[in-house]
This record gives structure tokens, sequence and C-alpha cells, in this order.
């Protein structure tokens, strides 16, 4: 999840280039409940498939563009 639209997109593709087995993940813009204002919106990198060694790696990258990752 990231608050830039930039930054999802980015990390979008170093996952597509860095696993290329998951293609490139999706970027979809998330409006929060009771939000108005298109600049609250949060943009969340739908990546599908991903192993559980792979996720330190994955955590790190979000975190330098200041995003979390959430398990789901």
């Amino acid at each position: 999840m990231f608050a830039e639209r930039d930054d999802a997109q980015e990390v979008a593709e170093t996952l597509a280039e860095l696993f290329p087995a998951l293609g490139v993940p999706r970027v979809v813009r998330e409006t929060l409940a009771g939000e108005d204002d298109a600049e609250d919106a949060q943009w969340l990198v739908v990546a599908e498939g991903l192993d559980e060694e792979i996720l330190p790696e994955v955590d790190e990258l979000v975190e330098r563009y200041a995003g979390w990752r959430e398990p789901g």
C-alpha cells in the first residue's frame, strides 16, 4: 500500500523484474470510506503467488518507497 501512485507503479515494475514468474502486478486505487478528495486515495500493488521465502525481499522493496505490505 502506497500514498503515491508513482511509488506503487515503480514497485510493481520492480517486482516484475525481480520475480518474472509473477507477471506484472496490478496497481489499484483504493479510496478510504467516507473520503471525497481523490488526493486521499491509497495505491495498492496486487501481487499474487508470492512465496514465503521472497517476502523479506518484497518487504524491503516496499519499505524503500514508504509503503507497507498487507497479508492476504
